[in-house]
Order: C-alpha cells, then structure tokens, then sequence
C-alpha cells in the first residue's frame, strides 16, 4: 500500500494539470451571435456570470443553474464589468467608468479620464488583489498607441498607469500579489509588472510570453489556482494555456468560433471555463464554418480558477 499511494497521487494530479491534452469538450451556452463578447467573470457571491457585448451595448447576467441570462442594456459601449462589495457593479463605458444598480437601473457617472480625447472607447479590466479597478482604452479608428491603461481607486482617484497602448485587453495577478501580467493585443505579447499590492505601483516590465501570429492575437486572460494563464486567440479559435515562469504553451482548447475574446473560470468549484466570442471582423465563409460565433461556450479544462476581486469602492 506504501508503494502503490504515490503513484495514485501522480495520477490523480495529471487529471487537473494544465498540459492534459485530451479532447475537450466546448459547449455552446447561449447562442447570443453577438457582435464582440467580452469581458467574462464569475460572480463567486451571486453565482453569475457576468459578460457584455461590446458593440451592443449590452450588459449580461447568466444563471447557469436556470438557464437563464438577462440583459441589460447601457446606452453605450461597455468594455468591461467588475462586481463590487456593496453588491453593484463597475462598468467602463465608452465615455468613464460608472457604478451601476442592477436592483434599480440606477446609473451614476463616476469619472472620464479621457474626456478631452476623441475617438477612443475602454476596453477590456479587471479589479486587483486590493479592489481597484484596472481598465484601458483603445482608438475606435485603428489609431496606434492612442489608449492608455488606468487605474480606478475605491476612493474613486484615478491614475494613468501606462501609455501609448493600442489595444488594452488581459490582464490577470500572480497568486502572491507580486506580478501583474497584460496585454497590449498587437505585441503579441503577455508583458508582466513588479505588483505592489499596497500601493498599486507597477515597475520594472520585462516580455514574459510570445504568442506566435500563427496562433492568433491575445485578447481576454485569466488565471488558474496553479498560476496558469489562460488567453483567449482573437482569430486563432482557441484559448490557450501558457506557463507566465517559463513562456511555454502548455495547451489549446479549440472553440467553434473565429474571434475568441475572453475567458473565465465559473461555477461552484470554478472548474468550468466559460468562453466569450464575436461575429465582429468574421467573414460570410467564416461564419458558415463557425455558425455559433458570438455565442457564450463552456468547458472543463481539468485546472480550476480562483475567485475575481471586487471593487472595494461605493460611490
């Protein structure tokens, strides 16, 4: 018994590594077809996933024990939600952040960082180890280095963190607050950040992963409890899982859609991967391949997620 209990653990834990590569299977949820999904992450205290259409200018809310998903509509382009501690939530809307009352409807206008710059929307964000809210914006007419990366406080301060970017997307926390990784989409690359999670600071960037163009672009991120990044390929119908210590690709999980936006970790045991697409920059022969674009999918990769951050802020 004393020689056969270690090689059951061995085994055991292959089961939940990231580098299985068995034939997963991706399920489509909701067969939504919208134009950019984005932004997905998993309610741990309402057991919802929140994710939004773009383009739409839709705010979603999915109930996976009811199969239900509700809408609710913004009045303007929303790239990214957070949920916050006073059971609302924090949206970047195409002109600021604002806190959003999902009980009432109410909607109240926090701050613009760039309410004297034309043409640009936010994008993708999430919250930090201590609550703030990361989000970046993006020119909406292709214009390089146009956005910046902000950082929104609980006490509603908000700090220009990094310029010159192009397209803002993932952005995930090592386990232990030290490092931050992001995305800026055309580097192709994950850049990783000295974190201090005290103060919020970030330093010191160095290129932790490569993502070869024949992959696709990198757009949406999280991160596993094994510290695993898991990147969602714009054009490449996939998320993959990559090592942030080393930059190897330890795995692809292919999706039946062109434009693979984001991904997060849901459900009780957060052991389910939910997956955003878009019919955006799709073509007609692409989506007759992938008729199901823009819809929401699941899978169970094996690893499991940890909990989102949530805005620590009131206003």
């Amino acid at each position: 018994m004393k020689n056969i209990l270690p090689f059951i653990i061995i085994v055991a834990s292959l089961f939940v590594n990231c580098k299985i590569s068995q034939k997963e299977e991706v399920e489509l949820v909701l067969d939504s077809k919208s134009e950019l999904g984005e932004g997905a992450i998993w309610n741990y205290k309402t057991d919802k996933l929140l994710w939004v259409d773009i383009t739409g200018k839709i705010l979603n809310f999915y109930d996976p024990k009811l199969h239900i998903n509700k809408e609710v509509h913004t009045g303007q382009m929303i790239g990214t939600v957070v949920p916050a501690e006073s059971g609302k939530v924090i949206a970047a809307l195409e002109n600021g952040f604002y806190q959003l009352d999902i009980e009432t409807g109410e909607k109240l206008f926090i701050a613009n960082p760039e309410e004297n710059i034309e043409g640009n929307r936010f994008n993708d964000g999430k919250c930090d180890p201590a609550g703030r809210l990361w989000a970046g914006t993006m020119s909406m007419k292709g214009k390089k280095h146009a956005g910046a990366l902000y950082r929104l406080d609980p006490d509603g301060s908000i700090h220009k963190m990094i310029d010159s970017v192009t397209t803002s997307n993932g952005i995930a926390w090592s386990l232990d607050a030290t490092k931050m990784y992001y995305i800026d989409t055309p580097t192709q690359k994950v850049t990783t950040w000295d974190y201090d999670n005290e103060t919020g600071e970030i330093s010191n960037p160095r290129t932790t992963i490569e993502i070869p163009r024949s992959l696709g672009a990198p757009d949406g991120m999280t991160i596993d409890a094994e510290g695993n990044l898991w990147i969602a390929l714009w054009g490449g119908s996939a998320v993959s899982c990559w090592d942030p210590e080393n930059g190897e690709l330890l795995r692809t999980i292919e999706v039946p859609a062109k434009n693979v936006t984001s991904c997060a970790f849901g459900d009780d045991d957060l052991g389910t991967l939910y997956i955003t697409t878009a019919r955006s920059g799709t073509s007609k022969e692409d989506l007759e391949k992938f008729p199901q674009a823009g819809g929401l999918f699941k899978t169970k990769p094996g690893p499991k997620g940890i909990k989102a951050f949530f805005f620590k802020g009131e206003f």
